[in-house]
């Protein structure tokens, strides 16, 4: 598979709504110019705030919405990544008439879209391979007009199958994502598309890191492993101020998404193995760690992005062991219908964007 850190599902024909929270729904809040911060006390939204369940009719049992911009796009896909369940990427768009694009790598066997900015460039990674084992290699990318580019890290302290995914992108075309290295540790960085300069991510005290979103100002929202073994986010402001997250009494954190007011979205879990249970949430200054959890995904709840009105895309896992893509608005969504995925060109395909180096692959789903 290739895929984010959790797992998702779907829903057939486009159309399944969501389970509105309190109060109704009222206009969508994507807005690059909303400034003012969502209220979301524990897992109860304030009046207007919903929950939309939101699926490519394409697969009607596996989604993720990954990353979201200020004009109404999302990012995603569809497609387990087991073996003959390929995934297979998108672009949600929610402006009227709502449709689907599908976003493929150009000979790709899978295909994650991630990240995506206000300019409509996407960031995430391609697949190879579609094994049993899920062993799969992973390939960071960008896509911008249309055009494919492959990116890696310039490194050859890589993992066999290599991992390199690109998982993050502002709108000063940075993206931020992390590569696998030889001993199996993450390796966070940072790539300009424009300058085609990469820059490593460290956080002191880290044997492993993983860099997820980056926001207009530069900041950076990803997670660390210590030396203990505890999974903890964190947020690496543009002065290189070092903030670590830790939701109170949870087992790990994981940061996923930034927007440009510091708001962190994320998923906290507890307990651990088998019992471990994953709960949304988001973070700022002002207003603490709050808990945000799918009406029908209580304890399987992951959110991924955020954007600057504090409307948040994720996942879930429903009563029939479906994943399904959720977004958090002020409204109540409908999915439109899905194009079928049909195969792509391989002449967008440009050559990697990196040093001469091995490329990255990837083990199955692997994202947020």
């Amino acid at each position: 598979m290739v895929a984010a850190f959790g797992i998702a599902a779907v829903a057939t024909g486009g159309v399944l709504g969501g389970v509105a929270a309190a109060g109704g729904a009222s206009p969508i809040s994507l807005s690059a110019s909303a400034h003012r911060a969502p209220h979301m006390p524990g897992s109860h939204l304030a009046a207007g705030w919903s929950f939309s369940r939101l699926n490519n009719s394409n697969d009607p049992t596996f989604n993720q919405l990954l990353g979201i911009n200020n004009r109404g796009q999302i990012a995603g896909y569809f497609g387990s990544g087991a073996k003959g369940h390929p995934n297979k990427g998108y672009v949600l768009n929610l402006n009227a008439p709502a449709s689907y694009l599908n976003e493929n790598f150009p000979g790709a066997k899978q295909t994650q879209v991630i990240g995506i900015n206000d300019e409509g460039v996407t960031v995430g990674f391609w697949s190879a391979q579609n094994k049993k084992s899920q062993a799969n290699n992973n390939f960071g990318f960008y896509s911008m007009n249309g055009q494919f580019h492959s990116v890696n890290f310039p490194t050859r302290n890589m993992s066999r199958p290599p991992v390199n995914q690109l998982l993050g992108v502002n709108d000063r075309n940075v993206a931020v994502g992390f590569y696998t290295g030889a001993q199996g540790q993450s390796h966070s960085y940072e790539f300009s598309i424009q300058g085609g300069w990469f820059h490593r991510i460290r956080i002191p005290g880290a044997m492993s890191t993983t860099a997820s979103g980056i926001n207009n100002r530069g900041a950076v929202a990803g997670f660390y492993t210590g030396r203990g073994g505890v999974t903890r986010g964190f947020l690496l402001g543009a002065h290189r101020r070092l903030i670590r997250l830790a939701f109170p009494g949870a087992s790990a954190t994981m940061a996923f998404g930034v927007n440009d007011f510091g708001q962190v979205a994320g998923t906290y879990m507890k307990g651990k193995g088998d019992n471990a249970k994953s709960f949304g949430f988001t973070w700022s200054r002002r207003t603490g760690f709050r808990t945000i959890s799918a009406p029908h995904g209580r304890g399987t709840t992951t959110l991924n992005g955020i954007n600057n009105a504090g409307d948040l895309v994720g996942f879930f896992t429903d009563g029939r062991g479906n994943t399904d893509g959720v977004l958090v608005a002020r409204g109540h969504f409908q999915a439109p219908v899905a194009t079928p995925v049909t195969p792509t060109p391989t002449a967008t395909a440009t050559a990697p964007a990196t040093a001469p180096a091995p490329m990255p692959t990837s083990t199955g789903p692997t994202h947020f």
